[in-house]
């Protein structure tokens, strides 16, 4: 009779513990944990787009987000109806940092470059890569909410060399 009875409170104990695990998990609202990309929230002023023209041609950078993690970029040059230049971006936040990926048409074998960031403020983003040939800097630099100054620099043919792109948002 001990042993049933011992049986009896044991099977109540793991049945209590079992409704109170899935009412828990069914019932009760449980804390969701959401991801903060605060470092990727830095550069949302770069979304929206972005243009600079002039006698030599016309450069458009188009940023969007992508999701809660990634911004998506395009970048194209253009002299009058033909497509000088073109380009894919994408900043993504991976842990605590920021990933500048680009896929420039007919260049590195068609593979994306990765540019990690080495700063980041609300007004400034800097991405390297010291093995790339060139650039291995990459600067997004905010003037006004409505301009910026994009920059790539680095060792070009064994010399520091460094190209500046004022753009306002369109």
């Amino acid at each position: 009779m001990k042993k049933i009875t011992i049986l009896l409170a044991a099977i109540a104990v793991v049945s209590c513990k079992e409704r109170n695990e899935s009412s828990a998990q069914y019932g009760e609202p449980q804390e969701i944990e959401t991801k903060a990309y605060s470092e990727l929230q830095k550069a949302n002023w770069l979304v929206g787009e972005w243009r600079n023209w002039n006698k030599e041609g016309n450069l458009t950078e188009i940023w969007s987000s992508k999701n809660d993690s990634t911004l998506s970029g395009a970048t194209h040059f253009t002299v009058e109806i033909d497509t000088m230049f073109s380009e894919k971006i994408e900043i993504t936040q991976v842990k605590d940092s920021l990933f500048y990926n680009t896929k420039v048409s007919n260049q590195n074998d068609g593979k994306m470059v990765s540019f990690k960031a080495t700063s980041i403020t609300e007004d400034e983003l800097v991405f390297e890569n010291p093995k790339h040939d060139f650039p291995q800097k990459i600067t997004y630099r905010k003037i006004t909410s409505d301009s910026l100054v994009a920059e790539i620099s680095g060792m070009k043919n064994g010399k520091e060399s460094k190209e500046s792109f004022p753009m306002k948002k369109k």
